[in-house]
């Protein structure tokens, strides 16, 4: 709020000079106020465009399962020790000295290690200065924030930056851990610091990706995963090279990984509970995903290739990544049996005119639009038949639907998707 106050009253030539040292000067400062925590805790941090949310939870899991007490920040929560809440920022990495008060109150609780989910927009910010990192993953890159950054190179810079933080970091027995199947991974392992590290699919064989999870081999031994599809085989992989790498045992990493049997908001089963009568009456299945981009929408797609998809599409946000909304409903176009294109986070965009650029991409199959998302939803449980997958993707945990000048509607997917399957199955 402060600094949107300040925006305005300030012509946006000079804004532009003076925005770096301004954030440069914050960061500083709130490091200074907490003093300088990160440098009495060990940090790893996950940057990249997907499964930064998925990765850190499931090293989280690792180093619990281990012994270690954790802190952790991300988009889903925010956890020290036992105590855990929802992030409803909308801001992976909050600003206004967020992050040092949440490693300084990590410190004072005697947690062994802070783990943070770092972003692009952060680094914009210098949210990430002054946090020194003993280790850094990079899960994968593709196009995103690209009209906030200027370019996907600007883009790329920014989550680079997080590397080159890596490399100023006071911490002497720094690594980094680098997806290597990804055609970015080598400007990660370029970086200068003691340790790198490269994980590949082909090092997990043999491995399937299955409807009921994952198995595969790390380091010779077998382990397996209640997770589903591909692009959650490389956020375990990344999770466990970290885990080796600070010498936990095979058996815990194995046990950390077969904890994690689902992350809110990404690939998110909904069903009603097992002692309400009408849940053996749910036939299809009903799956929430943050899918926010190409690369991730078809990755689910594909998880669920053996099913008749029926797909709720909202996934383009206002006042950003114009380029993507066409090609998501072509996407769509080509996975989805039915389609329903609905509303997102419009902000001061028109919800109408980001729906219609969509639906140029959708050539081939039925599509319906219906701006209520809470109508959309219900619309796709009465075209649903026995044996279907409706997925529901854009927002996954997010706590609200963003409209004109600010407003705020609060909002769940999973607990809508709830909320009108049970009136579905009682009026079925």
């Amino acid at each position: 709020m402060v600094l949107e106050i300040i925006k305005k009253l300030i012509p946006k030539s000079v804004w532009k000079k003076i925005e770096s040292p301004y954030h440069q000067s914050l960061s500083f400062i709130g490091a200074l106020i907490y003093r300088f925590p990160s440098r009495s805790i060990k940090i790893v941090g996950v940057t990249g465009t997907k499964g930064k949310t998925t990765t850190i939870e499931l090293i989280n899991s690792i180093l619990e399962t281990a012994g270690y007490k954790t802190a952790l920040a991300g988009t889903l929560r925010f956890k020290i020790g036992d105590e855990s809440r929802q992030n409803k920022y909308k801001m992976t990495m909050p600003g206004r000295f967020f992050m040092q008060k949440f490693l300084r109150e990590a410190v004072n609780k005697k947690c062994d290690w802070a783990i943070l989910e770092m972003t692009s927009e952060g680094v914009k910010q210098w949210r990430h200065k002054w946090v020194d990192l003993d280790a850094l993953i990079f899960t994968n890159i593709s196009p995103e924030h690209i009209e906030s950054h200027g370019s996907f190179e600007k883009y790329l810079e920014a989550k680079l930056a997080l590397g080159h933080a890596l490399e100023q970091s006071s911490k002497k027995d720094r690594c980094i851990i680098v997806n290597g199947d990804d055609p970015y991974g080598i400007r990660f392992l370029e970086m200068k610091v003691p340790h790198k590290l490269g994980f590949l699919a082909q090092q997990a064989k043999p491995w399937s990706v299955g409807r009921k999870g994952i198995s595969f081999s790390f380091k010779k031994k077998k382990m397996v995963s209640p997770l589903i599809g591909l692009f959650n085989l490389y956020n375990i992989l990344a999770a466990a090279t970290f885990a080796d790498y600070i010498k936990i045992p095979l058996n815990k990493i194995a046990e950390g990984i077969e904890r994690v049997s689902q992350v809110r908001g990404r690939v998110e089963f909904v069903r009603l509970p097992e002692n309400n009568p009408l849940s053996r009456h749910q036939l299809f299945d009903v799956v929430v995903d943050y899918a926010h981009t190409p690369d991730s929408l078809r990755a689910l797609y594909e998880a669920f290739s053996k099913k008749r998809k029926i797909c709720v599409l909202g996934n383009t946000g206002g006042g950003r990544d114009r380029w993507k909304r066409k090609e998501m409903g072509s996407i769509a176009d080509e996975y989805c049996a039915k389609i329903i294109l609905t509303n997102e986070d419009p902000y001061d965009e028109n919800p109408e005119e980001i729906v219609d650029t969509m639906k140029e991409g959708i050539t081939k199959k039925p599509y319906e639009i219906i701006m209520d998302r809470r109508e959309a939803i219900r619309r796709a449980f009465e075209l649903a038949s026995p044996g279907d997958a409706v997925l529901i993707t854009g927002k996954g945990t997010d706590p609200y639907i963003m409209g004109p000048r600010g407003t705020k509607t609060p909002w769940d997917d999973a607990t809508v998707a709830r909320e009108e399957l049970e009136k579905f199955l009682v009026n079925s």
